[in-house]
């Protein structure tokens, strides 16, 4: 089945007796590709029948469809002759593996981060009204991001089309997952959804059964148009969203495609906002997937036989993720006041070892970074040490609440920025390369950065023995370096170090740069310099004394980061030395304004100048340059 479809809205042409077949060919396509090139497996293949579905009743590009997140776009991809691309996927100058309009019309919207289809979807199809066009405007989300404000601001405003009778469809894929089990109020309410016995599909027909569409009523079954004052009766499953002024469908079995094919073609039919839910099973049609779907979710390549990662994927020692968890954990014993806070990432962020160990001081949120802030914030003005733990792409959600709720008020918290720098192959919507800049423009904010595994422990230790204020310590994703553990001073407040005194020539290469950073070190070394290699360690507030000693005998001072130089390390770095009047050169290394997309994270270094052969051939041009 699939070598009939090269270009969008393929799939027509099959008939529709051998969808399942199609369906099953999906499945084991996306087996085959992702556990040889990685990626994001269990979401998708629960998605399968769902856009199978809408491809059918839908019209490419003309018709938008709109993912949240998008990581369970794969099937959508394949549907509109991107098959090929999966070679590549989410490799270096390869296909993306979220929906990405540079790459194909047929994907209306970039997207990488949880909660914003319905409000970006409410404005597509605004701008559809305006203008006077008739395309249809989808928009598919998980119940996970329904844990998420946005979902729910969006919700508040798309209320009104009934009024104006607009049209625009919402797709609630239910799989009771976001990349963990949800919690929350909302998954207590989709339970109950779910939990309804008696069903009638369109035509009427009584079944009992979880996955038919609900009791809707004869109204509905002769073309979908209903009176108002039925509604409260016909929707009794769904009357939060009838409630608020939006048609309710479902639950309906998000993996029978012709029940699905029904359901959609009817919803076009109504000029009126319209929440369809649905329910699938993440990882549906590979055992491993279905047992661990939250493993599953993000996975690198692995063994189709045996489920198991392949051995690359191993690593030598421990994460950052791992140093971190645990020295949260290890500290909880002691003192009874810490607290541990995801956002809807136990195992991504390692706090589920915490959780076991003290449940009742463990809160997952949900998919909701700012309410993760405030909420810390609250424990933190009552005396608790609350540990937050979010990934630096996904904590840009949260500056207003860092900046107004913790940083105003002085409130001491522990914020661990997960997944900080280059992540390499989730791309630009991922790439943790903004935090210093962000980060370091709120007042009574402390960043710091350690070189390595020990660095790391001993920053959270600090943080939540000795720390005041908000306290946010960011390290990389991976394997936890322990380059320099032996030399490891103790931590005090705005200090660095020296790890090698030279001289003529300074490197300040910030966190988990460090490795190119020394080894740029010895390149340097082995042309007959003697650079002196600094771990600033502290991003706020920089150690303006340890910076001012440079000026006496190095005439060239070389800052080194990760991240965006616009607002970052090197910046500050810069302002302290013209303030002192230093009359070498400073030198600053990092990202340019740019977003960074997919790759490894050696690539992705390569291609920017900050891996150790270029920035050592960056450093030698300028020590020959005498202007």
């Amino acid at each position: 089945m699939l070598e009939q479809i090269n270009h969008p809205n393929d799939i027509k042409k099959i008939e529709r007796k051998d969808y399942r077949l199609l369906a099953k060919e999906i499945r084991k396509f996306l087996l085959m590709n992702v556990s040889r090139t990685g990626g994001h497996l269990a979401s998708n293949l629960g998605a399968v029948e769902l856009t199978m579905a809408l491809h059918t009743v839908l019209d490419f590009p003309k018709d938008q469809l709109v993912f949240d997140v998008g990581h369970q776009s794969y099937v959508h991809k394949i549907l509109t002759g991107r098959k090929d691309g999966f070679a590549s996927l989410r490799q270096f100058h390869g296909m993306s593996g979220f929906p990405k309009p540079t790459e194909s019309d047929c994907d209306a919207f970039h997207s990488g981060h949880s909660s914003t289809s319905i409000g970006v979807a409410l404005g597509l199809a605004q701008a559809r009204d305006l203008k006077g066009t008739d395309e249809t405007i989808v928009a598919v989300l998980g119940d996970g991001a329904l844990s998420g404000g946005m979902a729910y601001e969006a919700l508040n405003n798309m209320a009104r089309l009934r009024e104006e009778k607009r049209k625009l469809i919402v797709i609630l894929n239910d799989n009771k997952m976001s990349i963990s089990e949800n919690v929350g109020g909302m998954s207590g309410y989709l339970n109950k959804v779910r939990s309804k016995k008696e069903y009638v599909d369109f035509k009427g027909n009584v079944e009992k059964s979880l996955m038919q569409i609900p009791v809707v009523g004869e109204p509905i079954a002769k073309g979908l148009k209903r009176s108002k004052d039925s509604i409260k009766q016909l929707f009794v499953p769904g009357m939060m969203f009838e409630d608020m002024g939006i048609t309710y469908i479902g639950p309906i079995d998000g993996h029978n495609t012709p029940l699905l094919i029904d359901t959609f073609e009817r919803a076009k039919q109504l000029d009126e906002p319209i929440i369809i839910h649905v329910v699938t099973k993440k990882g549906k049609g590979y055992r491993y997937a279905e047992k661990e779907p939250a493993r599953f979710h993000g996975v690198g390549p692995f063994s189709v036989r045996t489920g198991k990662n392949l051995p690359a994927q191993s690593s030598g020692g421990p994460s950052y993720t791992d140093i971190f968890a645990d020295t949260v954990t290890e500290l909880a014993k002691k003192d009874e006041t810490i607290t541990a806070v995801t956002a809807a990432m136990p195992e991504g962020t390692g706090l589920e070892r915490f959780k076991e160990q003290f449940p009742e001081r463990f809160f997952d949120v949900g998919i909701a970074e700012q309410h993760a802030i405030a909420f810390c914030a609250g424990m933190a003005a009552k005396g608790l040490k609350p540990a937050a733990a979010v990934y630096s792409t996904f904590l840009q959600r949260a500056y207003d609440q860092i900046l107004h709720d913790a940083a105003i008020g002085r409130l001491t918290m522990l914020i661990g920025v997960d997944r900080s720098g280059l992540v390499g192959a989730d791309g630009e919507t991922h790439q943790g390369i903004f935090d210093v800049s962000y980060l370091s423009s709120i007042p009574n904010v402390t960043v710091m950065a350690p070189v390595n595994g020990r660095e790391l422990k001993e920053m959270v230790t600090y943080a939540l023995t000795k720390g005041e204020g908000p306290m946010a310590v960011k390290y990389a994703r991976g394997t936890a370096s322990t380059l320099f553990e032996d030399e490891l001073t103790p931590i005090l407040r705005g200090k660095g170090s020296i790890l090698r005194q030279g001289s003529e020539i300074a490197l300040l290469p910030l966190g988990n740069l460090m490795e190119e950073g020394a080894a740029v070190c010895e390149n340097l070394v082995k042309e007959g310099f003697k650079p002196t290699l600094v771990n600033p360690r502290f991003v706020k507030p920089l150690d303006e004394e340890l910076i001012c000693s440079l000026m006496k005998n190095h005439r060239l001072i070389v800052t080194m980061e990760e991240g965006v130089l616009n607002g970052g390390f090197g910046q500050q770095v810069t302002q302290i030395l013209a303030n002192h009047d230093y009359k070498g050169r400073v030198r600053n290394i990092g990202i340019d304004d740019r977003f960074v997309e997919h790759g490894s994270v050696k690539q992705l270094r390569k291609m920017l100048g900050i891996d150790s052969d270029s920035m050592t051939e960056k450093i030698k041009a300028w020590i020959g340059d005498k202007g």
